[in-house]
C-alpha cells in the first residue's frame, strides 16, 4: 500500500461499517479500559495490564457512517471495579473477540475522558465516541 493514501468515501465508510460489523457480530460488544502499555497490536495478548473498568455497547454500536465516520449509539457506562490510569482500550466484539485497541487520555487522545484516573466504584461513563477512518 502506498505510504500515503488517500481513500475514496465508499473505501472509508466500507471500513469502518467493517469494523463496526465485528463488534456487533454476535450480540453487544464491549470497550475494557486497561492501566499499563498500549500492546504492540491489537493481537498481542493483555500481559500485565490490569483492566480497570468495562462499558458495553449497544447491541446496534453504530449509527450507520458516511464518509468514513460513525457515532456510537448508547454506550452503558459502569463502574471502575480496579484503581489506576487508564491509558488504553481494547474493544470486544460480543463473541470476546478483539476488535480493536486505542489510546485513553485527557486530550489528543483516541478517548478523552475529563480526569483518566480511575478509582474503584467511581462512575465510567463514555458520552460520545465516533469510530473515523481517514481518507487521507
Amino acid at each position: 500500500m502506498a505510504a500515503d493514501p488517500r481513500l475514496a468515501n465508499v473505501a472509508a465508510t466500507t471500513a469502518v461499517k467493517s469494523i463496526t460489523a465485528l463488534i456487533d457480530a454476535t450480540g453487544a460488544g464491549s470497550a475494557v479500559f486497561y492501566d499499563g502499555t498500549i500492546p504492540t497490536n491489537a493481537d498481542t495478548a493483555v500481559g500485565a495490564q490490569v483492566a480497570l473498568s468495562t462499558v458495553t455497547f449497544s447491541a446496534t454500536s453504530f449509527v450507520a457512517g458516511l464518509t468514513g465516520a460513525s457515532t456510537a449509539a448508547t454506550i452503558t457506562g459502569s463502574t471502575a471495579g480496579a484503581a489506576g490510569t487508564t491509558t488504553w482500550a481494547r474493544w470486544l466484539g460480543g463473541d470476546g473477540g478483539t476488535v480493536l485497541d486505542c489510546t485513553v487520555g485527557t486530550a489528543g487522545e483516541d478517548i478523552n475522558f475529563n480526569s483518566n484516573i480511575f478509582s474503584v466504584g467511581a462512575s465510567v461513563d463514555v458520552t460520545s465516541l465516533v469510530v473515523t477512518v481517514p481518507k487521507t
